[in-house]
């Protein structure tokens, strides 16, 4: 399967990143949508097939996990799997971010790294 995939992240550096990770991944990588923040990333959402979503937590306009929410709350998105890339390093919010069914990578992260949580959120084993 192709995935077209939706980064939200504000640091126009860490999206490049990202994208550079995507395309030199073993994953069968289709369009590739940037928002600099929750709310451009939900207006993404709803214009473009999306099928996965890396997005990070702190952002300017509307943060990652207000975006997730919103997610997590709408019939047509709720099912579109997500890998947090973030700094945060409050166990309890990680626990949290897990216990939601989300992948999550500290930036800074491996390719590898990153592969194996995307991996566990399309189910590619």
């Amino acid at each position: 399967m192709t995935y077209n995939v939706l980064i939200v992240e504000d640091d126009p550096t860490m999206r490049v990143v990202l994208r550079r990770t995507l395309t030199a991944s073993k994953f069968d990588v289709g369009d590739i949508y940037e928002a600099e923040n929750g709310k451009i990333g939900l207006e993404m959402l709803g214009k473009y097939d999306i099928d996965l979503m890396l997005v990070d937590i702190y952002m300017p306009v509307m943060d990652g996990m207000e975006m997730l929410d919103y997610v997590a709350d709408n019939p047509k998105y709720r099912d579109i799997p997500a890998v947090v890339v973030s700094t945060e390093n409050d166990e309890k919010r990680i626990d949290a971010i897990l216990k939601r069914g989300m992948g999550f990578v500290h930036k800074e992260f491996t390719t590898t790294l990153l592969e194996d949580q995307i991996r566990k959120k399309i189910n590619e084993e």
